[in-house]
């Protein structure tokens, strides 16, 4: 895994040959809570990831003992409000983690490998695959501290878990044990820490060989499927498939399953 230079304060940037980008929130000192950098670096590390070709898979994970435990008490966020169109800015603080992770259109793998509150529990719930240690905790926190959610926990709670059980764990603020996780769907997989990092890469290595167009294609249907009606979505899938079926990806599937081994997919 080769290390790549950056300007951030607040992250470190791994790239395997294979193409895993691992972004590592690097404040573990006070457990990759969220302060102004890092609110602003995360979504430009994504942001780069998604435009680069050489990446094909995207985990995001958390320096020492935490993944990430939400706002940083000891410095409350500045956000801008110099002008009229700053302060009307709906898109401000977290929410960019959420616009450039649904933007991303690569497998993102959340590797919750300790606590994620407030935002970070938001962070670990935009990511499409959640693999969370098995001592790790999950909690939205915001009523704790008379606050209400951000980081897209209110949209992206309720369709993971269902409403009832999003009003549970938002209301209360009550912590959420890796097993309960994996129970109501919360976590893709759980893992034994002693595990945790070789099955974060097991995982993340079998994304990266898989075909990069069918599964950006996969990953905007699913982000669209949602909000659209039945038949836009038959047409959309149609769409889909047939710019597969153009691919020189498709073309060595075949040729592959012929002659009894594995594809080898390079985004063409």
């Amino acid at each position: 895994m080769d290390s790549q230079p950056t300007n951030f304060q607040c992250l470190l940037i791994e790239t395997t040959a294979a193409g895993v980008q691992t972004i590592t929130i690097n404040r573990p000192d006070r457990l990759n809570a969220v302060n102004d950098e890092l609110a602003k670096e995360l979504p430009d590390a994504v942001n780069a990831a998604a435009g680069d070709d050489a990446v094909r898979v995207v985990v995001i994970t958390g320096a020492g003992r935490g993944f990430c435990v939400g706002l940083d008490l000891s410095g409350p966020p500045v956000l801008d409000t110099s002008t009229r169109s700053a302060r009307l800015d709906p898109d401000l603080w977290v929410g960019k983690w959420v616009h450039a992770i649904n933007r991303c259109e690569k497998p993102v793998i959340a590797a919750v490998n300790g606590p994620a509150a407030g935002a970070g529990f938001g962070l670990a719930l935009c990511c499409d695959f959640r693999i969370v240690a098995a001592s790790a905790k999950l909690t939205a926190g915001y009523i704790r501290r008379g606050l209400s959610p951000d980081a897209g926990v209110s949209w992206w709670l309720p369709r993971i878990v269902g409403h009832t059980r999003a009003m549970d764990i938002i209301m209360t603020g009550r912590d959420v044990a890796a097993t309960e996780a994996l129970q109501i769907g919360l976590a893709t997989h759980v893992v034994p820490d002693d595990a945790f990092a070789a099955t974060v890469q097991t995982m993340a290595m079998q994304l990266a060989a898989g075909p990069p167009l069918a599964m950006a294609l996969t990953k905007r249907l699913l982000m669209e499927s949602s909000e659209t009606s039945l038949d836009v979505q038959l047409r959309n899938e149609v769409v889909h498939i047939k710019t597969c079926f153009q691919t020189k990806d498709v073309q060595d599937a075949i040729v592959a399953f012929r002659e009894k081994r594995m594809p080898r997919f390079t985004g063409s």
